[in-house]
C-alpha cells in the first residue's frame, strides 16, 4: 500500500469515528419506555475497533514518514513540519494583511486618520512568494506520498 492510500484510509477512519461520536451522543439518553435508535454497546464496540485500526495506521504512517526522504535528502517528517509551520505563518500573515489593508471611512476631515503600519503591497508580494513555496512543497510531499510504500 502506498503512503497516500494510507493517508486516505486514515482520513476515512477519522471521519467514521467523528460520525460515531455523533451517533453515540444521539443515543446516550431516551425517554422512559423508549429504545435508542441504535444500540450504544454496538456503537462503542465499533469505536473500539476503529480506534485500534487508527492507532496502528498512524504508527505505520509515522514510521514511514520518519524513514523516508526526498531526493534532496530532507526527511518526509521535516517536509511535513516545514509545511505545517509555513501554513500557520501564511494564515497569520494573511490575517494581518487584511487588517492592515482595510480602509476606515471618515465622515468629517476633523476625524482621526488611520494609517497602515506596514507597506501593504510589499507584504502582499511576500505572501505571494511564500504561497508559491507552499504550493511547491505540497507537490513535493504529494509526489512522495504516491511513490513511498507504507512500512
Amino acid at each position: 500500500m502506498k503512503l497516500a492510500q494510507a493517508l486516505m484510509e486514515r482520513a476515512d477512519i477519522q471521519r467514521r469515528i467523528a460520525q460515531l461520536n455523533s451517533r453515540l451522543q444521539n443515543n446516550a439518553k431516551v425517554q422512559d419506555g423508549e429504545e435508542p435508535s441504535e444500540a450504544p454497546e454496538a456503537l462503542l464496540a465499533e469505536l473500539e475497533e476503529l480506534s485500534k485500526q487508527l492507532e496502528e495506521l498512524i504508527t505505520r504512517i509515522n514510521i514511514t514518514n520518519s524513514i523516508s526522504s526526498a531526493d534532496d535528502g530532507h526527511s518526509l517528517t521535516s517536509l511535513l513540519a516545514k509545511r505545517d509551520c509555513l501554513t500557520q505563518k501564511l494564515s497569520i500573515m494573511r490575517d494581518f494583511l487584511n487588517a492592515a489593508s482595510s480602509t476606515v471611512s471618515r465622515m468629517m476631515h476633523s476625524e482621526i486618520k488611520i494609517f497602515s503600519t506596514v507597506n501593504v503591497s510589499e507584504l502582499q508580494k511576500k505572501i505571494d512568494f511564500e504561497s508559491k513555496c507552499l504550493r511547491e512543497l505540497e507537490v513535493q510531499i504529494q509526489t512522495l506520498n504516491w511513490t513511498i510504500e507504507l512500512q
